[in-house]
């Protein structure tokens, strides 16, 4: 069977952090180790895929589920796929990673300060003046992940700085190789053993659910209870033998 190279980069924060530039910056790099990439920008991709669709929780959670649909197939077809997207609920999240499987979530954080004063389209200054409904934190909760493969702090961090985590993060769950970071980067890169955050990820991820065990261990309780009801009758009688046993066995006076 061929090897999958594919996998998702999945950039979650809220708007204007700096996701499409991260995966732009991201898929240039992988193109020079001719790798396949595609990136999934919500902004770019809503005409095609999402037109006419609103901005509740339900709706937005279709957009990250179809993104993530698309985003299945291109990887499992070796594509490297980046997918910049504000996603600001756990839950849509979490099932794109059970369904895709080779998978890493990058969390791009900023303070909603710093986002108001960059704005640049004036968007967030809108949104304070309640001219834009359902707006993502503002009038909307942004529910940040307990535990990306990589956090960066946009206000903080050069685009270098994060792509580096971005790609040390790949190695280490082997998406990339060291000799292909080496052409990108100019230096070598060696993998790091998992966190005890992945361990926990990957041992949650693999764990059978509470039906699953409940189902497998269902028979043996059923076999055991069916023992235990053949036993209880053998049970009494030898209890009820025992003292039988006992007075047949002491010694028997000689009558005077």
């Amino acid at each position: 069977m061929a090897q999958t190279t594919g996998f998702t980069v999945w950039l979650t924060g809220m708007s204007g952090t700096g996701k499409s530039t991260m995966a732009a910056y991201i898929a240039a790099r992988l193109r020079q180790v001719d790798r396949n990439v595609e990136i999934l920008d919500e902004n770019e991709l809503h005409d095609d895929l999402w037109q006419g669709i609103g901005d509740s929780k339900d709706e937005r959670n279709t957009i990250v589920r179809r993104l993530g649909y698309v985003a299945g197939l291109l990887t499992r077809n070796n594509v490297a796929v980046l997918v910049p997207c504000v996603s600001p609920y756990k839950a849509g999240r979490e099932d794109n990673r059970r369904t895709i499987g080779r998978y890493i979530e990058v969390y791009v954080d900023c303070p909603t300060e710093k986002l108001i004063e960059r704005d640049g389209t004036g968007r967030y200054k809108k949104a304070l003046g309640g001219e834009i409904p359902n707006f993502i934190g503002i009038t909307e909760p942004y529910e940040p992940p307990a535990s990306a493969e990589v956090v960066i702090h946009s206000d903080l961090e050069s685009v270098e700085d994060g792509a580096g985590k971005i790609f040390q993060s790949l190695l280490d769950l082997g998406y990339v190789t060291s000799e292909e970071l080496k052409i990108i980067t100019g230096k070598k890169m060696k993998a790091q053993p998992p966190t005890k955050t992945e361990v926990t990820r990957v041992s949650s991820a693999t764990k059978p659910s509470k039906a699953a065990l409940a189902a497998k261990a269902a028979p043996a309780a059923k076999a055991a209870a069916g023992k235990g009801a053949k036993a209880r009758p053998a049970a009494r009688a030898a209890r009820v033998a025992k003292p039988a046993a006992k007075k047949a066995a002491a010694p028997k006076r000689k009558a005077r």
